[in-house]
Order: C-alpha cells, then sequence, then structure tokens
C-alpha cells in the first residue's frame, strides 16, 4: 500500500512579532506548534497547502513574520490568500511562489503525488464574505476537463456551504456557490474541496462529492447554531488536517490533527496480549 499524503493548515492570522490578534492572542507560537507538529508525523507529507488568511491585516511585516514562522518546513508549501490577505503583498513576500503569478486571481493547479490540487480564488478586496465570479468559474470548469483522468483536490478559503454559524455565513461565499455545485456535480473525480475561514471542522455533502473546513492552528469560531449568537472565538484545541491518498482503495482519507504536547504513545499490548 502506498500513502500519499499532504497537510492543509489555514487561518494562522499572523500578525508583526509582538502584536496580538484582539488585543489578546499572539497567533505565531501556535503556527510554530503547528510546524513542529507537522515535522513529527510518522509519514511527512509531500506538500502543505495554506488555504487563506495567512495573516491578519495583509500587512508587509506580517508576512515576514509568517515567512520566518514557515522556514523549518523542507518540503513544498502552497499559499492561498483569504479575505484578510493582500493578493499584491503576497505575491511581493512570496516571489519565489511563482505559482501565485504576478497580477490577478490567485489560482493555479499542481501536482501532488497522484492528486492533482486546483486552487480557487474567493476573495472579494475589501470584503469578508467571499465570491466567484464568472471569470473564476469558467477557469476551473476549463481546469476540471483538462484533469478530468486525475483525482482532485479543490482548495478555496471560503467554504461554498451553510455552515449554520449565522454571523460566519453571512460572510461566507455569497456569490457562485450554486454555480460551483452545478460544476461540481459534472465531475466524479472530484474527491474533496477543502476549505478554510470557519476555523473549525466540518463537513457535508456538495455537488457529489465532501466539502470541509479546517480547524485554525490558533484561535476557533465558536459552535453556536443560534443564528442571531454574536460573533466569538475561543481557545479550544488548535489543529489541521492530513489529507492521505490510498493507492490500494484510490480513496482520499482525511485526518484532523490536534496540536499540542500529549501524554503517550502507550502500548495496547503486552507480550501480544491485551494489557488488563
Amino acid at each position: 500500500m502506498t500513502i500519499s499524503a499532504f497537510v492543509q493548515i489555514s487561518d494562522t492570522h499572523i500578525r508583526e512579532p509582538g502584536r496580538l490578534a484582539y488585543n489578546r492572542l499572539d497567533t505565531a507560537p501556535y503556527l510554530s506548534q503547528a510546524v513542529e507538529s507537522v515535522g513529527q508525523l510518522p509519514q511527512q507529507p509531500l506538500a502543505v497547502v495554506m488555504t487563506g488568511d495567512l495573516t491578519d491585516f495583509g500587512r508587509e511585516s506580517e508576512y515576514a513574520h509568517l515567512r520566518s514562522l514557515l522556514s523549518p518546513f523542507a518540503g513544498q508549501i502552497y499559499l492561498m490568500p483569504g479575505n484578510h490577505d493582500d493578493r499584491q503583498q503576497l505575491r511581493k513576500s512570496f516571489p519565489e511562489h511563482e505559482y501565485l503569478g504576478l497580477e490577478g486571481f490567485i489560482q493555479y493547479t499542481v501536482k501532488i503525488g497522484p492528486l492533482r490540487l486546483i486552487a480557487l480564488d474567493t476573495v472579494v478586496p475589501g470584503q469578508s464574505h467571499g465570491g466567484l465570479c464568472a471569470e473564476r468559474l469558467t477557469w476551473l470548469e476549463e481546469t476540471l476537463a483538462k484533469y478530468a483522468d486525475e483525482p482532485v483536490v479543490i482548495a478555496m478559503h471560503h467554504p461554498p456551504f451553510q455552515t449554520l454559524i449565522g454571523h460566519m455565513d453571512k460572510i461566507g461565499l455569497l456569490e457562485g456557490a450554486g454555480q460551483l455545485e452545478a460544476i461540481v456535480k459534472r465531475y466524479s473525480n472530484i474527491e474533496r474541496i477543502i476549505c478554510g475561514h470557519l476555523h473549525r471542522a466540518i463537513e457535508v455533502r456538495f455537488g457529489g462529492t465532501i466539502a470541509s473546513t479546517t480547524p485554525s492552528p490558533a484561535h476557533q469560531v465558536c459552535l453556536d447554531l443560534d443564528p442571531a449568537a454574536e460573533p466569538a472565538w475561543s481557545l479550544e484545541p488548535p489543529g489541521y488536517r492530513v489529507h492521505a491518498w490510498d493507492d490500494t482503495s484510490g480513496r482520499l482519507v482525511t485526518h484532523t490533527i490536534c496540536t499540542g504536547h500529549f501524554e503517550g504513545p502507550y502500548p495496547f499490548h503486552m507480550d501480544g496480549v491485551l494489557i488488563d
């Protein structure tokens, strides 16, 4: 059995060194903790995919701090913007990441082992919500047609579905979700749609496949399904996701990893017998 995996990290919200998000939270040590956790995985991933909100305000100094925090990663990193990011500053701060392009939407496709990653830009500059205009959807459909014989993962920041967390759905993907689902339904090779933005692990059926969001390596959005609930965050266990392709079954298997230091591992058995 051959397993090829990549890691998804999202919503790091890095500030300048010494600056706190919301005047309370230093997000940098949490990203460092996630980087350390990835480095300790028994099977090292082929790549790390970061699905947006890399910084908190899209400033040059924030991206410089992000670069430093990501430096321990030995493998390929693929970056995407979220609503807290600035496309042009992201490009300027990571000039060696040529897949980011020179202008316009940050959309690209790369091969990660047997998987085809398609990065889809949902950012609406100056707004918290996301959108998919006709240009972006046309690019996606043309790209999907080109790689119809490969297992595909679509990565985007804003999830294209209602999460039932009211204040987040108000700033979700407010344009193009229906058109996206119609496109996705036409391609049975789409294994996942992976998203950020929600700071929680959420899954839903979408267009005949699975769409999901991932926890943040720092703070999480509070789970309150009352449509009138006030926006709030908490320090629930931080995390990220590992998406692993099993060549034997031809399936993508997703695991959620909590970062931090925990007791163990401890054995279940001693001398081949379950410990009593």
